[in-house]
């Protein structure tokens, strides 16, 4: 039985360690993606920079609420759209700037604090691959021992428990 519980934990940490080293990988993807979300909504607003800077001192906000301002509808809508393509390149100018800022700002943005749509565009498109790093490593001797010590404390209670119930039950 012995013998039994330690091929477990070995594969639990096994397990553990195999999980683990994904995650600097997810984070990478995630910072990936969320720059290519980015330079997109930068490239989208290109040439509305280029007109707020002729006309409006480069004040995106002053465009906008000149199309919005606008008796045309279809001027008016285009400030909304505008507007939207703007507030989407500030929340990823952001988010791209607090994941540069260091290894733990990146970590806690893409698991607990990403930005939805790029997360979960990451989790649909991740690709498992193993980049033996120090973070790799890290994670995944972390994540190991973390899960295998888990699953033991969890057997040895159940075990205690089982055995306290027999005895209960022996004794009456």
């Amino acid at each position: 039985m012995a013998t039994l519980f330690s091929y477990l934990r070995l594969t639990l940490f096994l397990g553990g360690v195999l999980i683990g080293v994904q995650v600097p990988m997810f984070v990478d993807q995630y910072g990936k993606s969320l720059e290519s979300h980015f330079l997109e909504s930068e490239r989208s607003l290109h040439e509305f920079k280029d007109e707020a800077q002729k006309h409006f001192g480069g004040s995106m906000e002053k465009l906008i609420a000149h199309y919005k301002k606008s008796g045309d509808p279809v001027f008016h809508d285009g400030g909304k759209s505008i507007q939207a393509i703007y507030g989407r390149n500030l929340e990823l100018k952001e988010a791209i700037g607090l994941f540069r800022k260091g290894s733990w700002n990146a970590y806690t943005q893409a698991f607990l604090a990403p930005i939805p749509d790029v997360q979960n565009e990451v989790l649909k498109n991740y690709t498992y691959s193993v980049k033996l790093d120090f973070d790799a490593i890290f994670f995944g001797l972390v994540s190991g021992l973390f899960l295998s010590g888990l699953i033991e404390s969890i057997c040895h209670v159940a075990i205690a428990a089982v055995s306290s119930l027999k005895r209960l039950l022996l004794a009456s």
